[in-house]
């Protein structure tokens, strides 16, 4: 049964800790063939060491933000046409690529090269996988299926797509979609 210790500075908040203790558990089952509930991860709090120059205590950082929430919020704010609130999750230099189309920055390119192509569209989620890059940004894929309409007002659904995102600083700073959309399309 593998143990998993962590020290870590005071100041991080339950959900914090929860996901640390997800992420361990989720990075031991990737090495060690273990069942969730065979892996014991002990969060041990430490109060902040003072430094010897006037005292300053150091603090933990901050902890990220959720990034399958930030994918997530993206997704629903997108789904409700709440373009603002969209915007708000985007990161500096973002860019989104689609099938059969080139790269896009802007949300309004996405919603006028989607018009002629569908009315609207909502996602049933099979799946949200998350990993760190070995570079500065979190990865997010979320796999599952699409529902909506067509231009005629014909509806579709379990449609597979997978979209992979990239966060940095708390931002999506990368969305790549893949789905059977057209595939779909070319029978109906």
């Amino acid at each position: 049964m593998p143990i998993v210790e962590l020290h870590l500075l005071q100041g991080y908040g339950a959900e914090d800790k929860r996901r640390l203790h997800q992420g361990l558990t989720d990075a031991v089952r990737l090495v060690v063939p273990a069942a969730p509930e065979a892996i014991t991860v002990m969060i041990h709090e430490m109060e902040p060491a003072n430094y010897s120059r006037g005292g300053i205590q150091r603090s933990g950082a901050p902890a990220q933000k959720d990034p399958v929430r930030i994918v997530k919020d993206f997704l629903g704010a997108m789904e409700r046409r709440d373009l603002e609130g969209a915007r708000a999750l985007l990161g500096e230099g973002f860019v989104m690529q689609f099938p059969g189309t080139s790269p896009m920055h802007k949300l309004e390119e996405l919603i006028a090269w989607a018009e002629p192509r569908y009315r609207f569209v909502k996602k049933a989620y099979q799946g949200v996988d998350v990993m760190q890059d070995p570079g500065p940004a979190a990865i997010v894929y979320c796999r599952g299926t699409l529902s909506g309409e067509w231009p005629d007002g014909t509806g579709f659904d379990g449609i597979r797509f997978v979209d992979r995102f990239e966060i940095e600083n708390g931002r999506i700073t990368r969305q790549d979609v893949w789905n059977d959309l057209a595939e779909v399309k070319a029978t109906a």
